[in-house]
């Protein structure tokens, strides 16, 4: 079984605004870096379509969505919030990684592949229900596992975030649905604020947001340990149906917008973690987003990590 990789030249298309770390140059030497890999011609290639807004209405207000679209065709600096630069195809772009995700989706659960990544942009897991955040305009993992629930009747889903960024918008999307699980490591305090380890759900939902909040200066020991003690302990207990993985890269030493200091290896590392949770309870079926890693150096060799392991690329 192969690994799935989407990827579309249109993601480059969406500006956030001269000196954004949320740039097209993300995506432009990632797709170089791996296009030299011996192993890169034997992932499935998979194609872009933008998404339906009634599986975006899953997740975000249609009133917002209606707003995102219009701010930028107006051609408005920013959606809501200074930090989400945006111009005027960004909102056509967000469509476009959202639907790529869901396109991933089917190829997964139709078995053409075990597992597959979406180079993809704009992030997603800031966004909230009805407005714009952190870089985020649609929510691609909330919208994946919801579409997963309702159009292939997926009943258990876990969501599994170590972008150095609480996400948020994906916790609140899913605080109280016990259907799906929501574990995040990241640094903290820290931008958004959210992700204490006392959040841990609400009503129905309590016990299904795990939180692993890490400091500054943390590294590869602090991430094993959180995985060990917390993060696989409590995907095993749910015993996930689906794996979707919140793919954040900025919690890598050289990465300029956080503190916390891993090595390349251990998203690796965290990789095969993953891995081992999907094989043993949803017959290995991932699909991993990716959110932030802005150091345009080190983002290409994380996503290469990341990659050779869900393809179980022997590299030795």
């Amino acid at each position: 079984m192969t690994t799935g990789f989407l990827y579309d030249p249109r993601f480059l298309d969406h500006d956030a605004g001269r000196g954004h770390p949320e740039r097209s140059q993300r995506l432009v030497s990632s797709i170089d870096w791996l296009r030299d890999r011996a192993w890169f011609g034997d992932l499935a290639r998979i194609d872009a379509v933008a998404a339906d807004p009634a599986w975006i209405e899953t997740v975000h207000d249609a009133g917002y969505i209606a707003r995102a679209e219009e701010t930028c065709r107006a051609g408005a600096p920013f959606l809501d919030v200074a930090d989400v630069g945006v111009s005027r195809r960004s909102s056509d772009v967000a469509r476009l990684a959202a639907g790529g995700a869901l396109a991933l989706t089917d190829r997964i659960v139709a078995g053409d592949v075990e597992n597959g990544f979406a180079l993809s942009r704009p992030p997603g897991h800031h966004a909230e229900r009805g407005m714009a955040l952190g870089f985020c305009l649609f929510n691609n993992v909330a919208i994946a596992a919801r579409y997963l629930q309702r159009a292939h009747g997926v009943d258990k889903v876990l969501i599994l975030d170590f972008d150095v960024h609480h996400g948020n918008g994906t916790q609140h999307t899913f605080e109280d649905d016990p259907s799906v699980m929501y574990a995040s490591i990241h640094q903290f305090p820290y931008y958004p604020g959210t992700g204490a380890a006392s959040e841990t759900g609400i009503g129905r939902g309590a016990g299904a947001t795990v939180n692993c909040p890490v400091p500054a200066g943390a590294g590869d020991e602090e991430y094993h340990r959180a995985f060990a003690d917390r993060i696989l302990p409590a995907a095993d207990a749910f015993a996930p149906e689906f794996v979707i993985v919140s793919a954040g890269f900025d919690a890598h030493a050289a990465d300029p917008l956080a503190q916390v200091r891993l090595s390349t290896e251990c998203f690796g590392w965290m990789t095969a973690r993953i891995v081992e949770i999907a094989e043993k309870h949803s017959g290995g079926r991932i699909l991993s987003l990716l959110e932030g890693g802005y150091n345009v150096e080190v983002l290409p060799k994380c996503v290469a990590t990341h990659l050779e392991v869900l393809a179980h690329i022997d590299t030795s």
